[in-house]
């Protein structure tokens, strides 16, 4: 008999939010009754069947704690230790890779484990599913995307180069689904070799990976700016 294989998450939510252009962090700011935090993990919580889910926070940041411990259904993970907090890192893959390494203890490298954009409240259960769905099997895993509608530009000082191939490009989203192993092994093979992460995908890249991509929706949207937080609120009621 094959050994269980166990889902574990990491939400990164130790970013500033500076394009926001307001004090407030933007998984902190509210919308339709709930932080932006609470939204994003809340969602991860009620679709898939997680050992643990781990946020990672600025360091000396006590927020995302009071908020979990005043959220009925937060508190309840919290307290069944379904839910930890754990310091985040100077940079999103190092905060990704402390989630990990506070994980390390628990999973197999054989797991999975799905890293979500604290600034994404928005992604649809669906989506969820089919994202498990798709990748239970594979041997190295994948991301959530959505195919180009725009025309895209490569541009150098404010002049056109060329123009990509809107068949070939799509628009990475997350929730981003790895094998706990390979992800570990390929974001500190990045950092170690001052590589520039932007997402998980682009770290499995880097170690010679090609991960699956799985169609989501484009409500999956990421709250940059106060208008995406207008967005959000939308799909959000």
């Amino acid at each position: 008999m094959s050994a269980k294989v166990n889902v574990w998450a990491v939400v990164p939510a130790a970013g500033s939010g500076s394009r926001m252009q307001q004090r407030t962090p933007k998984q902190y700011v509210s919308i339709a009754d709930k932080t932006v935090l609470e939204h994003s993990i809340e969602v991860l919580l009620s679709n898939i069947e997680l050992s643990v889910l781990i946020v990672c926070v600025p360091d000396q940041d006590d927020t995302a704690l009071r908020l979990i411990k005043r959220n009925a259904v937060l508190a309840d993970c919290f307290a069944r230790q379904k839910l930890r907090v754990v310091a985040g890192g100077e940079s999103r893959a190092q905060s990704v890779l402390n989630g990990l390494e506070a994980l390390e203890v628990q999973a197999s490298d054989n797991d999975w484990v799905l890293v979500h954009d604290a600034a994404r409240p928005c992604v649809d259960s669906a989506d969820l599913r089919a994202l498990y769905e798709s990748l239970e099997g594979d041997d190295v895993g994948g991301l959530l995307a959505v195919p180009a509608k725009d025309t895209l530009k490569i541009a150098s000082n404010g002049r056109v180069v060329s123009t990509l191939n809107r068949d070939e490009v799509w628009h990475a989203l997350t929730p981003q689904m790895f094998r706990f192993g390979v992800l570990k092994q390929a974001l500190g093979q990045a950092l170690s070799e001052g590589f520039i992460v932007t997402d998980e995908s682009s770290a499995l890249e880097h170690a010679g990976f090609e991960p699956k991509l799985v169609k989501g929706s484009h409500t999956n949207i990421k709250i940059t700016t106060k208008d995406d937080l207008l967005l959000a609120e939308q799909f959000l009621l």
